[in-house]
Protein backbone atom coordinates (compact mmCIF):
# COMPACT_ATOMS: atom_id res chain seq x y z
CA UNK A 1 0.00 0.00 0.00
CA UNK A 2 1.24 3.59 0.66
CA UNK A 3 4.50 3.86 1.02
CA UNK A 4 5.95 5.51 4.08
CA UNK A 5 8.95 8.03 4.06
CA UNK A 6 10.83 10.01 6.59
CA UNK A 7 11.74 13.03 6.26
CA UNK A 8 15.47 12.15 6.58
CA UNK A 9 15.00 9.15 4.30
CA UNK A 10 13.35 11.35 1.59
CA UNK A 11 16.37 13.98 1.47
CA UNK A 12 18.95 10.75 1.39
CA UNK A 13 16.50 9.74 -1.46
CA UNK A 14 16.58 12.64 -3.52
CA UNK A 15 20.49 13.68 -2.99
CA UNK A 16 22.17 10.30 -3.37
CA UNK A 17 23.07 8.98 -6.92
CA UNK A 18 20.83 7.51 -9.25
CA UNK A 19 17.87 8.96 -6.39
CA UNK A 20 14.15 9.79 -8.04
CA UNK A 21 13.74 12.23 -10.38
CA UNK A 22 10.94 14.13 -8.29
CA UNK A 23 10.57 14.10 -4.68
CA UNK A 24 8.17 16.36 -2.81
CA UNK A 25 9.17 16.44 1.15
CA UNK A 26 6.24 17.65 3.64
CA UNK A 27 5.38 20.28 1.35
CA UNK A 28 2.49 22.95 2.45
CA UNK A 29 0.48 25.16 0.66
CA UNK A 30 -2.30 27.61 1.35
CA UNK A 31 -3.85 30.72 -0.28
CA UNK A 32 -4.97 33.39 2.55
CA UNK A 33 -6.80 31.34 4.71
CA UNK A 34 -7.75 28.08 2.40
CA UNK A 35 -5.41 25.07 3.06
CA UNK A 36 -4.26 23.24 -0.48
CA UNK A 37 -1.54 21.39 0.33
CA UNK A 38 -0.71 19.67 4.22
CA UNK A 39 2.57 17.57 4.38
CA UNK A 40 2.45 16.08 1.19
CA UNK A 41 5.53 13.76 0.42
CA UNK A 42 6.04 11.28 -2.15
CA UNK A 43 8.60 10.39 -4.81
CA UNK A 44 8.87 9.70 -8.62
CA UNK A 45 11.49 7.08 -9.75
CA UNK A 46 12.39 7.58 -13.28
CA UNK A 47 10.87 6.26 -15.80
CA UNK A 48 7.98 5.55 -13.36
CA UNK A 49 4.65 6.96 -13.36
CA UNK A 50 2.47 8.49 -11.02
CA UNK A 51 -1.47 8.92 -11.13
CA UNK A 52 -2.83 11.97 -9.15
CA UNK A 53 -6.75 11.71 -7.99
CA UNK A 54 -8.92 13.64 -5.99
CA UNK A 55 -12.19 15.64 -5.83
CA UNK A 56 -12.43 19.33 -8.06
CA UNK A 57 -10.05 21.32 -5.88
CA UNK A 58 -8.08 18.84 -4.10
CA UNK A 59 -5.07 20.45 -4.91
CA UNK A 60 -4.33 17.96 -8.13
CA UNK A 61 -3.32 20.82 -10.81
CA UNK A 62 -1.19 22.70 -7.85
CA UNK A 63 1.26 19.75 -7.68
CA UNK A 64 2.39 19.97 -11.51
CA UNK A 65 2.71 24.22 -10.53
CA UNK A 66 4.79 23.36 -7.73
CA UNK A 67 6.87 20.87 -10.21
CA UNK A 68 7.14 24.31 -12.41
CA UNK A 69 8.10 25.97 -9.81
CA UNK A 70 4.95 28.50 -10.66
CA UNK A 71 4.19 28.37 -6.85
CA UNK A 72 6.15 28.21 -4.15
CA UNK A 73 5.40 25.88 -1.04
CA UNK A 74 4.94 27.65 2.10
CA UNK A 75 7.28 24.84 3.80
CA UNK A 76 8.63 21.77 2.76
CA UNK A 77 10.65 20.82 -0.07
CA UNK A 78 10.95 19.89 -3.77
CA UNK A 79 13.17 18.37 -6.19
CA UNK A 80 13.17 17.52 -9.47
CA UNK A 81 16.36 15.96 -11.15
CA UNK A 82 17.80 16.27 -8.05
CA UNK A 83 17.85 20.28 -7.29
CA UNK A 84 15.92 21.74 -4.81
CA UNK A 85 13.60 24.41 -6.59
CA UNK A 86 11.71 26.12 -3.84
CA UNK A 87 14.26 28.94 -3.75
CA UNK A 88 15.43 29.22 -6.75
CA UNK A 89 15.34 32.47 -9.21
CA UNK A 90 13.32 32.39 -12.46
CA UNK A 91 16.71 32.17 -14.33
CA UNK A 92 17.53 28.64 -12.66
CA UNK A 93 14.00 27.51 -12.79
CA UNK A 94 14.08 27.96 -16.95
CA UNK A 95 17.39 25.40 -16.23
CA UNK A 96 15.32 23.01 -14.31
CA UNK A 97 11.89 23.45 -16.79
CA UNK A 98 14.27 22.91 -20.20
CA UNK A 99 13.98 18.68 -18.77
CA UNK A 100 9.89 19.30 -18.43
CA UNK A 101 7.32 18.81 -20.78
CA UNK A 102 3.32 19.64 -20.04
CA UNK A 103 0.20 18.78 -21.76
CA UNK A 104 -2.98 20.91 -20.53
CA UNK A 105 -6.43 19.82 -21.34
CA UNK A 106 -7.53 22.31 -23.61
CA UNK A 107 -3.61 21.27 -25.92
CA UNK A 108 -3.05 25.15 -25.75
CA UNK A 109 -1.86 25.13 -29.26
CA UNK A 110 -0.69 28.33 -31.42
CA UNK A 111 -3.40 29.00 -33.49
CA UNK A 112 -2.03 31.29 -35.99
CA UNK A 113 1.13 28.75 -36.25
CA UNK A 114 0.99 25.43 -38.47
CA UNK A 115 1.20 21.79 -36.87
CA UNK A 116 4.96 21.89 -37.26
CA UNK A 117 5.59 25.14 -35.93
CA UNK A 118 3.55 24.52 -33.11
CA UNK A 119 5.23 21.57 -32.52
CA UNK A 120 8.77 22.74 -33.36
CA UNK A 121 8.07 25.95 -31.39
CA UNK A 122 10.88 25.62 -28.56
CA UNK A 123 13.01 24.49 -30.74
CA UNK A 124 13.00 27.26 -33.25
CA UNK A 125 12.41 30.04 -30.86
CA UNK A 126 14.17 29.35 -27.60
CA UNK A 127 16.71 26.19 -28.30
CA UNK A 128 17.91 27.95 -31.46
CA UNK A 129 18.10 24.67 -32.91
CA UNK A 130 19.69 24.92 -36.39
CA UNK A 131 16.27 24.48 -39.20
CA UNK A 132 17.45 21.03 -40.31
CA UNK A 133 18.17 19.21 -37.14
CA UNK A 134 14.75 20.88 -35.81
CA UNK A 135 12.59 19.83 -38.73
CA UNK A 136 13.58 16.15 -38.36
CA UNK A 137 12.60 16.33 -34.77
CA UNK A 138 9.47 17.76 -35.82
CA UNK A 139 8.68 15.10 -38.40
CA UNK A 140 10.34 12.23 -35.85
CA UNK A 141 7.65 13.24 -33.16
CA UNK A 142 4.64 13.88 -35.66
CA UNK A 143 5.83 9.87 -36.95
CA UNK A 144 5.35 8.42 -33.28
CA UNK A 145 1.96 9.74 -32.61
CA UNK A 146 0.86 8.90 -35.88
CA UNK A 147 0.76 12.71 -37.18
CA UNK A 148 3.29 12.68 -39.52
CA UNK A 149 0.59 13.82 -42.29
CA UNK A 150 -0.71 16.70 -40.76
CA UNK A 151 2.69 18.35 -40.34
CA UNK A 152 1.29 21.58 -42.44
CA UNK A 153 -1.97 22.17 -41.23
CA UNK A 154 -3.08 24.46 -38.65
CA UNK A 155 -4.89 23.72 -35.46
CA UNK A 156 -8.14 25.06 -36.90
CA UNK A 157 -8.47 22.00 -39.36
CA UNK A 158 -7.72 19.23 -36.46
CA UNK A 159 -10.23 17.47 -34.37
CA UNK A 160 -9.89 17.52 -30.32
CA UNK A 161 -7.95 14.43 -30.23
CA UNK A 162 -5.37 15.32 -32.63
CA UNK A 163 -4.91 18.56 -31.00
CA UNK A 164 -4.64 17.33 -28.14
CA UNK A 165 -1.33 14.64 -29.73
CA UNK A 166 0.05 17.79 -31.16
CA UNK A 167 0.23 19.27 -27.95
CA UNK A 168 1.86 15.82 -26.40
CA UNK A 169 4.37 16.11 -29.41
CA UNK A 170 4.81 19.45 -28.93
CA UNK A 171 5.78 18.67 -25.22
CA UNK A 172 8.03 15.99 -25.98
CA UNK A 173 9.92 17.50 -28.87
CA UNK A 174 12.64 18.72 -26.95
CA UNK A 175 13.15 15.21 -25.20
CA UNK A 176 12.32 16.25 -21.57
CA UNK A 177 12.70 13.23 -19.15
CA UNK A 178 9.63 14.24 -17.36
CA UNK A 179 5.87 14.95 -18.82
CA UNK A 180 3.09 16.08 -17.00
CA UNK A 181 -0.42 15.64 -17.81
CA UNK A 182 -2.82 17.84 -16.50
CA UNK A 183 -6.53 16.51 -17.88
CA UNK A 184 -4.88 15.82 -20.79
CA UNK A 185 -8.73 13.24 -22.05
CA UNK A 186 -10.83 15.69 -20.30
CA UNK A 187 -13.69 16.69 -22.98
CA UNK A 188 -12.71 13.53 -25.47
CA UNK A 189 -15.25 11.09 -26.06
CA UNK A 190 -13.65 7.28 -25.11
CA UNK A 191 -11.98 6.52 -28.06
CA UNK A 192 -10.18 9.43 -28.62
CA UNK A 193 -9.46 9.43 -24.85
CA UNK A 194 -8.06 5.82 -25.29
CA UNK A 195 -5.77 6.78 -28.05
CA UNK A 196 -4.50 9.83 -26.22
CA UNK A 197 -3.61 7.36 -23.44
CA UNK A 198 -1.66 5.26 -25.65
CA UNK A 199 0.55 8.24 -26.56
CA UNK A 200 1.27 8.70 -22.69
CA UNK A 201 1.64 5.03 -22.12
CA UNK A 202 4.06 4.96 -24.86
CA UNK A 203 6.03 8.19 -24.02
CA UNK A 204 6.58 5.86 -20.90
CA UNK A 205 7.76 2.55 -22.16
CA UNK A 206 9.32 3.23 -25.60
CA UNK A 207 10.93 6.57 -24.56
CA UNK A 208 11.44 6.10 -21.08
CA UNK A 209 9.87 9.21 -19.53
CA UNK A 210 8.57 9.78 -16.74
CA UNK A 211 5.14 11.11 -16.09
CA UNK A 212 2.49 12.58 -13.59
CA UNK A 213 -0.74 12.14 -14.77
CA UNK A 214 -3.28 14.28 -13.20
CA UNK A 215 -7.08 13.65 -13.85
CA UNK A 216 -10.40 12.48 -12.79
CA UNK A 217 -11.19 9.90 -15.71
CA UNK A 218 -10.95 6.81 -13.87
CA UNK A 219 -11.03 4.76 -17.18
CA UNK A 220 -7.75 6.41 -18.61
CA UNK A 221 -6.33 6.51 -15.42
CA UNK A 222 -6.55 2.67 -15.17
CA UNK A 223 -5.47 2.41 -18.35
CA UNK A 224 -2.71 3.66 -17.59
CA UNK A 225 -1.49 2.33 -15.02
CA UNK A 226 -2.19 -1.39 -16.50
CA UNK A 227 -1.06 -1.38 -20.11
CA UNK A 228 2.31 -1.42 -21.62
CA UNK A 229 3.47 -0.72 -24.80
CA UNK A 230 6.37 -2.58 -26.66
CA UNK A 231 7.28 -2.59 -30.57
CA UNK A 232 6.08 -5.99 -32.33
CA UNK A 233 7.32 -6.36 -35.68
CA UNK A 234 7.74 -3.26 -36.25
CA UNK A 235 4.55 -1.71 -34.98
CA UNK A 236 3.64 -0.94 -31.54
CA UNK A 237 1.30 -3.37 -29.31
CA UNK A 238 -0.67 -2.60 -26.21
CA UNK A 239 -0.89 -5.72 -23.63
CA UNK A 240 -1.90 -5.66 -19.95
CA UNK A 241 0.91 -5.19 -17.83
CA UNK A 242 2.69 -7.61 -15.55
CA UNK A 243 2.71 -7.06 -11.90
CA UNK A 244 6.06 -5.99 -12.17
CA UNK A 245 5.53 -3.76 -14.58
CA UNK A 246 2.08 -2.82 -13.48
CA UNK A 247 3.94 -1.78 -10.11
CA UNK A 248 5.90 1.28 -11.66
CA UNK A 249 2.90 2.81 -11.94
CA UNK A 250 1.09 4.35 -8.56
CA UNK A 251 -1.80 6.37 -7.65
CA UNK A 252 -2.21 9.16 -5.08
CA UNK A 253 -5.81 10.04 -3.67
CA UNK A 254 -5.70 13.72 -2.47
CA UNK A 255 -8.21 14.66 0.65
CA UNK A 256 -8.64 17.48 2.09
CA UNK A 257 -5.31 18.35 1.15
CA UNK A 258 -3.53 15.36 2.53
CA UNK A 259 -2.52 12.04 0.73
CA UNK A 260 -4.93 9.59 1.37
CA UNK A 261 -3.79 6.64 -0.52
CA UNK A 262 -0.53 6.21 -2.60
CA UNK A 263 -0.28 2.80 -4.31
CA UNK A 264 -0.57 0.70 -7.40
CA UNK A 265 -3.60 0.10 -9.15
CA UNK A 266 -4.50 -3.43 -7.94
CA UNK A 267 -4.08 -1.96 -3.83
CA UNK A 268 -6.50 1.10 -5.03
CA UNK A 269 -9.24 -1.45 -5.67
CA UNK A 270 -8.49 -3.51 -2.59
CA UNK A 271 -8.23 -1.02 0.28
CA UNK A 272 -12.01 1.03 -1.69
CA UNK A 273 -13.58 -2.12 -0.15
CA UNK A 274 -12.96 -0.74 3.33
CA UNK A 275 -12.45 3.03 2.91
CA UNK A 276 -15.81 4.63 2.26
CA UNK A 277 -14.11 7.76 0.36
CA UNK A 278 -12.06 5.89 -2.07
CA UNK A 279 -15.06 3.55 -2.54
CA UNK A 280 -17.49 6.31 -3.44
CA UNK A 281 -14.64 7.77 -5.32
CA UNK A 282 -14.06 4.73 -7.87
CA UNK A 283 -18.00 4.08 -7.71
Amino acid sequence: MAHEYTRSALLEEALGPGGPIIVFDKVNLAFDEKVILREVSFTLLTGHTKIILGASGAGKSTILRLILGLLKPDAGRIFVNGEEIEHMSETELMRVRADLGIVFQEGALFDSLTVRQNVGYKLFEELNWPPDRADARVAEVLGFIGLGDFIDRMPSELSGGQRRRVAIARAMAAKPRILLYDEATTGLDPITALAVDEEIVKLRDLEGVSSVVVTHQLRDAFFVAERTAVRENGRVVFHKATDRKAGEAEFIMLKDGRIAFEGTASELRAIAARDPYIHSFLS
